[in-house]
């Protein structure tokens, strides 16, 4: 199965690296428009080359507190290390506030966002106001950084937004398809979410404002249990992501966005300009080509490594840079 797994995913890797190099634009959307390209025309991913002097230059990546940001701060961070940065690793730091307040501080140099997160949390757009193409979105974000001396890099294809997750027994109960058919029962219904859920326009209080719902009860959870509330019948209701692996294996259902309430959620590691002007060009190379292969395949695939193989984030990571060929 482990090998079978991985096979699929150096399939993926490829494809995806070949529509990246077809593109030719790092800010182009997700997936691009080759879909055509074949995994054995796809050029293999260039080596990254160690430069001797980027040693002097010295960062910190880090991440918030769930398995994809990990994941991600670890494929940066050794990426960059590849390329003779010299790099330490703050991951696990809690959420997006957290995480933006260390970078600001400059305990980090960069982290991963997404752009929706970004818009809704630091830049007072509300979920009706973001754009919903997604590299319109990360425009306005990438203003909204620069304000604040900070650069975000090109984002990558796969998008994490935040969905909203029943279990097929409950779907069937209420008749549940879409996020709307929740208002004849949320009343009696138990929704489970991370603790920053209850003030995020994103998750409970844009289903209370944009969608009028009204639940039985919110119950805050700890982001790593999102999935195991609802196979254990805790929650009715659980907000998940679209890249977790579980979703898959567990037959969740997840109701559609009828009323376009979610935004795009594409990642984009930002950077302190400080640290940018130090780092040369390398720096800019490396994270575009490294985040190209990134696509919803391949991010459920690393996410279900950590997940449900139990495999740490950094071993994930370097085998990720590794089957993409960006290490040896």
């Amino acid at each position: 199965m482990r090998s079978s797994r991985w096979i699929a995913l150096l399939m993926l890797l490829f494809v995806a690296l070949a529509l990246g190099a077809c593109g030719g634009d790092d800010d182009d959307d997700a997936g691009g428009d080759n879909a055509s390209t074949s995994a054995e025309e796809a050029p293999a991913a260039g080596t990254i080359q160690k430069n001797d002097q980027n040693a002097s230059t010295k960062l910190v990546i880090g991440s918030k507190n769930f398995t994809e940001q990990k994941v991600l701060g670890e494929i940066y961070a050794q990426a960059l290390a590849a390329a003779g940065y010299g790099v330490s690793t703050e991951l696990n730091l809690g959420d997006e506030k957290t995480a933006l307040k260390a970078l600001e501080q400059g305990d980090i140099s960069a982290y991963p966002e997404y752009t929706g997160t970004a818009l809704l949390s630091f830049f007072g757009y509300t979920a009706d106001k973001i754009p919903k193409e997604g590299l319109v979105a990360f425009a306005k974000a990438k203003e909204g950084f620069a304000k604040k001396d900070l650069t975000a890099e090109p984002i990558t294809p796969f998008v994490s937004s935040n969905e909203v997750a029943v279990t097929k027994e409950t779907a069937d109960k209420y008749g549940l398809q879409k996020i709307s058919d929740l208002s004849k029962v949320a009343n009696k219904l138990t929704i489970y979410g991370t603790p920053e859920c209850r003030q995020r326009l994103d998750c409970l209080l844009g289903l209370e404002q944009v969608y009028g719902l009204k639940f039985k009860k919110f119950v805050p959870v700890d982001i790593a249990l999102r999935h195991e509330v609802l196979t254990k019948g805790q929650a009715d209701v659980s907000i998940v992501f679209t890249t977790d692996p579980q979703i898959k294996r567990e037959g969740f259902v997840l109701l559609d966005d009828d009323k376009g309430m979610f935004p795009p959620y594409n990642s984009t590691l930002v950077v302190r300009n400080d640290v940018l002007s130090k780092a040369g060009p390398d720096f800019d190379k490396v994270v575009a080509d490294v985040s190209k292969g990134l696509t919803d395949e391949v991010m459920q695939e690393l996410n279900a490594r950590v997940d449900l193989d139990k495999e740490t984030p950094d071993v994930v990571a370097g085998e990720y840079l590794k089957e993409a060929g960006f290490t040896q």
